[in-house]
């Protein structure tokens, strides 16, 4: 059995929420790679190499967790995966439209809502999860979670607003191209977190196996392959498009394979952190307990909305904006950090210790 842990469980949460905030980061130093390049090679390694590496490693006895794992499971992840990949190719591409900070939040938003919500509906769980200790102030924590995450994307907006305005550019900016990939993003990415919850037999068969709290790593094999599978026809079809899969090999004008390894190895580093992130969520929903693990995808969300913001600060990625703007970031961080203690305080008056 697994003994909950409210510390360990916010810890790693912390720890997964702190590798997402920065997954995507590597890509601003790719160089003559287009999109699709890009996004099929990290893609293959987040949603295909890692998860079979770390369930290799993790699982004991693993060949027979498989055979004996309820097949429809497995499947049905499967398929929920292939529609998280279409979310998360909406999500990279409404950066482009609408820049970082909007797009994480109506997609991280949304997703944090949805993801939370959605499984104690289709369970019927809805009102006796109202009924337990401390519920008012988790229900409460995930409610100011979206409000600090919807007013962080409104800073994050005005901030590329003033910083266009100062350099005289507006680059791709189309709100109505960002908000319906951000939208598509948002539904899809919460399809993730249930596609976990369907999976959960099959993570139960891996802890009668002796996983103990690596068990959720089973799961990551299913769901991340079908996301892979999206990733991997959509960045082909756009690279026989495109003319581009030669990119993957050798780069015009490099003048050798410095840059294309270069690009590869960004790649890994992305698919690293992005697969990091879950490795640590496995490990904090396990210790959230049965209680209250629901509510691990809202932490998940809003502390990774919270280190994006608190790392941009870091590197000064608001310097030159309003001062207005500069309070705004500041009291969606204090909204945000507000959403985390009241769901602590929620987790440990409901017997998490």
């Amino acid at each position: 059995m697994i003994t909950p842990s409210l510390p360990l469980g916010i810890e790693f949460h912390a720890g997964g929420a702190f590798l997402s905030a920065n997954c995507y980061a590597p890509q601003k130093y790719i160089k003559k790679w287009s999109w699709e390049s890009f996004w099929m090679m990290q893609a293959f390694w987040c949603w295909l190499v890692l998860p079979i590496t770390g369930a290799l490693i993790t699982i004991p006895h693993l060949w027979l967790v498989l055979t004996q794992a309820p097949s429809d499971r497995m499947f049905f992840a499967f398929l929920m995966g292939i529609a998280y990949g279409i979310g998360g190719a909406a999500f990279n591409i409404s950066i482009r439209y609408i820049g970082f900070s909007l797009t994480y939040s109506i997609a991280v938003g949304l997703s944090s809502i949805l993801g939370t919500i959605v499984p104690p509906l289709v369970r019927g769980q809805v009102a006796a999860i109202a009924g337990r200790p401390g519920s008012q102030w988790v229900l409460a924590g995930i409610a100011a979670g979206a409000l600090g995450i919807a007013i962080c994307g409104v800073a994050g907006r005005l901030k590329e607003r003033d910083l266009d305005a100062a350099a005289g550019e507006r680059g791709e900016f189309s709100l109505i191209k960002g908000l319906m990939l951000s939208l598509v993003a948002g539904i899809f990415s919460a399809v993730y977190g249930l596609a976990l919850e369907v999976a959960a037999p099959v993570a139960d068969v891996a802890e009668h196996f002796g996983a103990g709290v690596w068990k959720g790593n089973v799961s990551y094999i299913f769901v991340n392959s079908g996301a892979f599978l999206t990733a991997a026809v959509f960045s082909l079809y756009l690279a026989r498009r495109n003319c581009s899969m030669g990119e993957l090999v050798a780069l015009p004008d490099d003048g050798g394979t410095q840059r294309v390894t270069r690009n590869h190895m960004l790649a890994l580093l992305t698919g690293t952190l992005w697969y990091g992130q879950f490795f640590f969520y496995n490990l904090g929903h396990v210790h959230l307990g049965q209680q209250y693990e629901f509510c691990s995808w809202a932490i998940h969300m809003i502390m990774l909305v919270l280190f994006s913001n608190l790392l941009a600060i870091a590197f000064r990625e608001w310097g030159g904006s309003a001062s207005s703007t500069r309070m705004m970031i500041g009291f969606g961080i204090a909204v945000l950090s507000g959403a985390i203690l009241m769901l602590t305080w929620g987790s440990h008056l409901g017997g998490i210790s």
